[in-house]
């Protein structure tokens, strides 16, 4: 039993992760229909800038509050320059702007900081307490943290004038020109907000996965599921779903491994992780193709 609960406590952990970086990915499909393949790079950039910030001499939650700051701006500015002046390109040519990005992130760690793993130090002590069997100071962390992060911006988006009027611009950009909002600014800083919730997440699962290039690879492939299982269009069913998959993925494998102790037959485990994430993707978009909270929106022609 101990076990059990601590792979379902691993799992929300490592799902907080997959939540922010879902939850990042439906900021900005919301906002443009897009899907932002180089979210993974561009949040391993930012852990990276957190982690020179903490080689500076920085403590670790002011260099990731400046770190995200950085981020804020790097997405408002990726917005502008870039994917602004593609508003009525295909949707071919913003899939290989996003490519270009993810390669160019990617590049630009490797050249600055190298390709060599470097550890990166976990902002929460190390300290015995009843159930730490279950489940490590850091994993609660990152579990208080995200919770704490999507808590402010429910408040932001439902109580305040700015948050308000970025959802009139994500979800009816026509509508929300007729009463004042400048639509492009808040479609800019829609990309800022998903740039620094990359930040967050990038700096939470470095601790456990080590800082290198490479880092968010998988992370934003669960990410995916997460939201394409919660729905794409919903920020709190994508935050569902990766809280979901997280779960999901540990107790597959937890059993799998039983199986295994017990019969001598291996049929799934720890290696196949990545592959019950897949499998819940094409699930969900087979059986209910706008995912579990997803709208399905209708066009008439």
């Amino acid at each position: 039993m101990e076990q059990l609960l601590q792979q379902i406590a691993s799992g929300l952990a490592s799902g907080a992760i997959y939540a922010c970086v879902a939850l990042a990915l439906v900021m900005i499909f919301t906002a443009t229909e897009h899907l932002n393949f180089a979210q993974g790079e561009m949040a391993m950039f930012s852990t990276y800038l957190c982690w020179q910030l903490i080689q500076f001499g920085l403590g670790f939650w002011t260099a990731l509050a400046i770190a995200a700051g950085l981020s804020f701006v790097i997405g408002v500015l990726i917005e502008r320059i870039i994917l602004r002046p593609l508003a009525g390109a295909s949707a071919l040519s913003v899939v290989v702007v996003f490519i270009g990005l993810l390669a160019i992130f990617h590049s630009m760690a490797g050249a600055i900081w190298s390709h060599t793993i470097k550890s990166f130090p976990s902002p929460f002590p190390e300290v015995s307490f009843a159930g730490s069997g279950i489940i490590g100071p850091h994993q609660i962390g990152m579990v208080v943290v995200t919770i704490a992060m999507l808590s402010a911006l429910f408040a932001f988006f439902r109580f305040t004038t700015l948050g308000l009027a970025m959802r009139a611009a994500a979800q009816n950009p026509t509508s929300a020109r007729l009463v004042g909002v400048n639509v492009d600014w808040m479609l800019a800083l829609g990309w800022g907000l998903a740039a620094a919730i990359g930040a967050v997440a990038g700096a939470m699962v470095a601790p456990v996965v080590y800082l290198e290039p490479n880092m968010m690879s998988s992370i934003l492939l669960y990410g995916f599921a997460g939201a394409l299982v919660g729905g794409i269009s919903s920020p709190g069913g994508a935050v569902f779903g990766g809280f979901m998959v997280g779960v999901l993925e540990n107790l597959v494998a937890y059993f799998g491994n039983l199986t295994e102790k017990t019969f001598g037959v291996y049929i799934i485990g720890n290696g196949e992780k990545l592959s019950v994430a897949l499998i819940i993707v094409i699930t969900i978009l087979t059986l209910k193709p706008a995912g579990l909270f997803g709208r399905v929106i209708t066009k008439r022609v």
